[in-house]
């Protein structure tokens, strides 16, 4: 797979940028519980006041608060007030949101850093807390038996012996220092074991009251907070969405565009292999190479890029926030990540030999389906199809057995992994509500941990896909490389050669012999020979001795393995492949047609050949009769592989694609075999006329097709045994003579 990331660096703006865009949108799937916490604490608990460090209180409170501060807090307090009385210009409109400015002073609020603001809710909220205690004992003496106090001496003073109607605070404000700090340890014993989150908490409640006693509207105040943040997480919840959309926009048109990248190399790198590569690789793998395995590859890259960024910073941002909401509660995250971490690495270390067994599986799956498809008349012919039905049965059985294996182990992932993201929610409610009951941890902070937890959890299920995807992906990749790292046998040599600027045709073969890839024997020993221009040149012999590999040899199919081949004078090794091709006009054995019409089919030679020449063709090669008698003629429709038309007329229509091209040198691989004598007789004179200037080497099995050859090549177990004409060979032939009687009669052959 990594040898395949080449494919990427095309797109790697759009992955950078989904890079980005993956970053915004964990910021704001992270931004989401917080925003939910505040609901809840904030705007629920807290009726939307968020600070004990009011927006404006009274003067008397102030004074009263500032009683139990030290120096240096009292006046860090003043300085973050202001007072403003009635007769004040700006009090018009303060008076709208407190109403009792109207009647008396009260000190506001200046706009201070979030720093200095946090530092005060602590300070004066404990301040208030003191304050409203005292007012609550003075109120309600019996209240003081009910927090524990005991006025006279954690006081320093019994509201009790202080004359009706006298203000206790007033009295407080002549104590010395020392009775003041004595009277405030007292009663923060009572409350000493609250943390500062704890004491902001409570002190909120004073300050509602005070924001009251103040006339402002509380209802409104927690309507207008929640509103405020609900539209926050709104907001955030579009821009998520956004960038999701985004981000799978990216990835696919990344994912589409590699795989595209890939495949297209795939078919031409296929498209530069010889004869031995395809020996190598066979057509159903190859088949399963650009398919199956390059639509792994896309879809791993578009997991990957929707996944393998966001998966990460989602978890790590998670287990942050969560420790700012809960840092208590860590473990439980801990050991439900230690948890999946050991599953995911337990059924990856199982399924990916599994992997490596499904890809060979779907290629003998497709070997199987494709040599049954192209062999149907075979089999039923001879009546093999329960054969062909088990044959299939087995490679079918043996790929459902294994991927019904993966598909077992993955259904048994997923129930495992929601027990344990079940176990981890009831764990963190748990302990969540021992300490929101201790008064250390607030119920919305809880809820807000609970989805940071989840959110953690949802990381490692979505890199658990990741991990399904990646092993299966790899093996392609591996795959795919294996192909595109194949270098072909035959190349261009460094420095290509031209041909003459005079194309004649003559082939001349010296001293060659040739073995296939890992063949331990030669296939041709030692074959000497010359096909001149104007001249054809038959070759024959028995079966397998030879004969299409030796012409195989021209159009550099397979290279020789000693000796050399020269067109006018040149070592085809020394020449372009193209530059070689272009001057043969080549037709196979097996005449093979593409989808199309017959005029494309023909066009296949040279695209810029005009009608008339495609009419002369077709008629040479003795075709007319069937192209000309259909309604459409030259667009007959073709389909694929050329199915709808006979064998004959394949080989008749694949000689008229090769007399298009106008090649100085024309190669027949027994391409007449599929014709009756008539036609073959027809076709052979017709050919003489058109190919008069150029080498024709015939491949052939009828001694009728080649006895007015100008020379015949005659092979025996890959040896060059008899060259000359027919009459020569009659003579002086043994093999040919043998080959000759068994076809023709001895009237006939004289």
């Amino acid at each position: 797979m990594i040898r395949l990331t080449k494919y990427l660096k095309p797109y790697l703006v759009m992955i950078l940028l989904t890079v980005v865009l993956l970053f915004a949108q964990a910021n704001f799937d992270l931004a989401l519980p917080d925003y939910l916490s505040r609901i809840v604490n904030v705007g629920i608990q807290q009726g939307g006041v968020e600070d004990a460090t009011p927006a404006a209180i009274r003067v008397r409170q102030l004074e009263r608060a500032l009683l139990f501060l030290s120096p240096t807090d009292q006046a860090a307090v003043r300085d973050a007030y202001t007072l403003v009385t009635p007769d004040d210009p700006e009090a018009e409109s303060l008076a709208r949101d407190y109403p009792r400015l109207a009647e008396e002073p009260i000190y506001v609020r200046r706009e201070i850093d979030a720093e200095e603001l946090e530092r005060l809710n602590v300070v004066l909220g404990r301040a208030l807390l003191l304050v409203t205690v005292i007012e609550q004992i003075t109120a309600d003496p019996a209240r003081a038996a009910e927090m524990g106090i005991r006025p006279g001496q954690d006081l320093g003073i019994d509201p009790e012996s202080i004359p009706p109607g006298t203000d206790i605070f007033a009295v407080l404000a002549q104590q010395d220092s020392a009775q003041l700090e004595q009277m405030m340890e007292g009663i923060e014993e009572q409350f000493g074991v609250l943390d500062d989150q704890a004491i902001v908490q409570a002190a909120v409640g004073v300050v509602r009251a005070e924001y009251e006693a103040l006339g402002v509207n509380m209802g409104a105040v927690q309507s207008r907070y929640i509103i405020n943040v609900g539209a926050v997480m709104l907001l955030l919840t579009v821009g998520a969405g956004i960038c999701t959309i985004a981000v799978g926009y990216l990835a696919s048109r990344t994912g589409a565009g590699a795989a595209r990248d890939i495949r297209g190399d795939l078919f031409r790198k296929v498209q530069s292999f010889s004869n031995a590569e395809f020996d190598t690789f066979s057509t159903a793998s190859l088949i399963t190479r650009s398919t199956n395995d390059v639509t792994q590859v896309q879809m791993v890259t578009v997991v990957a890029m929707r996944l393998v960024f966001y998966a990460p910073l989602l978890g790590i941002g998670g287990v942050i926030r969560a420790v700012g909401k809960g840092g208590s509660m860590w473990w439980i995250i801990a050991v439900a990540v230690v948890m999946l971490l050991i599953l995911v690495a337990t059924v990856m270390s199982v399924a990916l030999p599994k992997f490596k067994i499904m890809q060979t599986l779907i290629d003998r799956l497709n070997l199987v389906s494709r040599e049954s498809l192209s062999g149907m008349m075979v089999i039923r012919a001879f009546n093999r199809q329960s054969f062909e039905e088990a044959r299939f049965d087995v490679a079918n059985q043996d790929l459902m057995l294994n991927s019904r294996y993966l598909n077992r182990l993955m259904v048994v992932m997923m129930p495992v992994m929601m027990l344990i993201m079940n176990g981890l929610m009831i764990a963190i409610i748990w302990a969540g509500a021992q300490q929101i009951a201790a008064l250390t941890m607030q119920v919305g902070d809880m809820m807000a941990f609970l989805q940071y937890a989840m959110q953690i959890v949802m990381s490692f299920l979505m890199l658990t896909m990741l991990f399904i995807f990646v092993p299966r992906a790899a093996v392609s990749g591996d795959r795919i490389a294996e192909v595109l790292e194949t270098e072909p046998t035959i190349r261009d040599a460094d420095q290509v050669r031209d041909f003459p600027a005079t194309t004649r045709g003559r082939v001349e073969f010296r001293n060659v012999s040739f073995r296939y890839p890992d063949a331990s024997d030669n296939v041709l020993c030692d074959i000497t020979f010359t096909a001149e221009p104007g001249q054809t040149t038959a070759i024959i012999g028995s079966t397998g001795c030879g004969k299409s590999t030796l012409i195989n040899l021209i159009p550099r199919f397979y290279d020789v393995t000693e000796g050399e081949i020269l067109v006018d004078g040149t070592d085809i090794r020394e020449v372009g492949q193209q530059a070689l091709r272009d001057r043969i006009g080549y037709i196979p054995q097996k005449g093979t047609l593409f989808s199309g019409t017959i005029e494309s089919n023909l066009r296949y030679a040279d695209e810029a050949a005009s009608e008339q020449e495609l009419r002369e063709a077709v008629e040479i090669a003795q075709a007319s009769e069937f192209v000309f008698a259909a309604p459409e003629g030259l667009s007959t429709e073709i389909s694929q592989g050329g199915t709808n038309v006979s064998g004959g007329q394949r080989q008749r229509l694949s000689i008229a694609r090769a007399l298009v091209k106008k090649a100085p040198i024309y190669i027949f691989d027994d391409s007449f075999s599929a014709l009756d004598f008539r036609t073959d007789a027809a076709l052979r004179a017709a050919l003489a006329d058109k190919t008069g200037g150029s080498t024709v080497l015939i491949v052939s099995q009828r001694v009728s097709t080649i006895t007015h050859a100008d020379q015949i090549i005659v092979l025996n177990e890959g040896e060059l045994v008899g060259k000359g004409t027919h009459a020569e060979l009659l003579d002086s032939c043994e093999t040919y003579r043998e080959i000759a009687l068994s076809q023709l009669s001895l009237e006939e052959l004289a």
